[in-house]
């Protein structure tokens, strides 16, 4: 394999996860996410669980929309 081919990867990697960081410090921000009906959040005592269903979706979603726009042939 050439260098240059693993080089790309490796920028493109780093890119990948810098834009996901930005994206989860701006999302760690938003009020609405992670308080939406459908996130299942049950606390006992000694034990907590939470189950975001409804963020989950909303992001699956908005991701599905984002990568056909990206992504389209």
């Amino acid at each position: 394999m050439d260098l240059r081919v693993i080089a790309k990867l490796l920028l493109f990697g780093g890119l990948i996860l810098l834009l996901a960081s930005v994206l989860l410090l701006i999302l760690a921000k938003s009020p609405l996410l992670g308080k939406l009906p459908g996130d299942v959040f049950i606390q006992r005592r000694g034990f907590s669980l939470y189950l975001p269903l409804a963020s989950c979706l909303l992001l699956s979603i908005l991701l599905t929309i984002v990568l056909r726009l990206f992504l389209k042939k």
